[in-house]
C-alpha cells in the first residue's frame, strides 16, 4: 500500500545534498511547487531543470521510485498526507494567503488521488441497480450523514423515491422494511461504524441490494453486495477528514448525474423543467 510506503516529498527534503548535482536540479524544480509537479510529463520536468531525460528517471530512482510513473503516484500520496515541514505544515507565522494555498494544495492533490483510484466498474454497476430500484435508502453517521443528506437531496436526479437516515433507531427501521427491489447505500469513510454494519447487515437479510462508500476495505465493504471504493490517504488523527467528505460528496454527484443520464428524455425534460421553477423563484422575490 502506498501510505506504508515513505513520503517521497520527504524523502527528497532529506536528500537534497547527497543528490548529484544534475539530480539536485530535479529535486529543486520539484520543492519549488509539488503540486504541479504532479502534473509534469516527463520530457516537461527533463526541461524545466535542464537535464535529460535518463536523469530524470535517475532521479526517481534515487529516491526510492521503480520509475517516473511510480514516482508521480507516490508524489501525489505524499501531496494527500500532506507537504514535508518546509511546505505544508500550518505554523503560527502563516499568512492567509499561506494558508490558503497549503490547504487548497491539499485538497486538489487528494482529490486527483481519489481520481486515479476510482474504481469505475463498481460505479457503473450501481448506476445499473439503481435504475431498477424501487427506493434508495442512504445511511451514514457523523460527517458521513452529512453525505447521506446530501444524497437524498438529489433524488431528481436519481429518478427514484430516496431516504437519508441518521438516526439509528430509525436506520434499523427501514433496514427491517426493506425487501427486493429497494437499495440501500451505506456511506463511512472507516467502513467500520458499527451500527451502520448492522443495518446494512439487516437490509441484505430481508433482500435489499446493499451499495457502500467506504474508504478502505472493511466490515461494511464486505457487507456490501457492491463497494465504490473512496480512498484518500489523509492523516485523521491531526483533524477532521474534511477531504474524506468532500470525495464521497463527488462520488454521489457523478453516480446521481451518470444515473440521470441513463434515464428517459422525458425524465430528463422534467429534470430541466424543474431546475427552471427553481431558477424563476429563486429571481421572483429579489428587490
Amino acid at each position: 500500500m502506498l501510505n506504508d510506503a515513505p513520503n517521497v516529498l520527504e524523502v527528497i527534503s532529506k536528500t537534497i545534498d547527497t543528490l548529484r548535482k544534475s539530480d539536485r536540479k530535479v529535486a529543486e524544480v520539484i520543492l519549488a511547487n509539488p503540486s504541479a509537479a504532479t502534473q509534469f510529463k516527463l520530457a516537461e520536468l527533463a526541461r524545466l531543470a535542464e537535464v535529460s531525460e535518463p536523469t530524470v528517471v535517475r532521479f526517481c530512482n534515487a529516491v526510492g521510485c521503480s520509475g517516473y510513473q511510480d514516482f508521480k503516484i507516490r508524489l501525489a500520496g505524499s501531496l494527500a498526507f500532506g507537504l514535508p515541514s518546509a511546505h505544508a505544515e500550518i505554523g503560527e507565522d502563516d499568512t492567509l494567503p499561506s494558508v490558503i494555498s497549503k490547504l487548497f494544495d491539499f485538497n486538489l492533490s487528494s482529490l486527483d488521488w481519489v481520481r486515479s483510484k476510482l474504481q469505475h466498474d463498481a460505479l457503473a454497476e450501481a448506476a445499473e441497480a439503481i435504475l431498477t430500484a424501487k427506493s434508495l435508502h442512504f445511511v451514514g453517521f457523523g460527517a458521513s450523514s452529512i453525505v447521506a443528506m446530501d444524497a437524498q437531496q438529489k433524488f431528481p436526479l436519481f429518478g427514484v423515491q430516496c431516504q437519508a437516515t441518521v438516526d439509528f433507531h430509525q436506520m434499523l427501521i427501514e433496514a427491517a422494511m426493506m425487501g427486493e427491489g429497494d437499495i440501500l447505500v451505506a456511506i463511512s469513510n472507516s467502513g467500520t461504524t458499527r451500527e451502520v454494519a448492522q443495518c446494512v447487515k439487516l437490509a441484505r437479510e430481508q433482500g435489499a441490494l446493499t451499495i457502500g462508500l467506504t474508504g478502505q476495505e472493511s466490515p461494511i465493504s464486505r457487507y456490501c453486495d457492491i463497494n465504490i471504493l473512496i480512498e484518500t490517504l489523509e492523516n485523521t488523527d491531526l483533524y477532521t477528514p474534511t477531504i474524506s467528505r468532500v470525495a464521497a460528496l463527488v462520488v454521489i454527484d457523478i453516480l446521481s448525474t451518470y444515473v440521470a443520464l441513463r434515464r428517459s428524455p422525458e425524465h430528463r425534460a422534467k429534470i430541466a423543467e424543474m431546475k427552471r421553477v427553481l431558477s424563476e423563484f429563486r429571481s421572483s422575490g429579489i428587490l
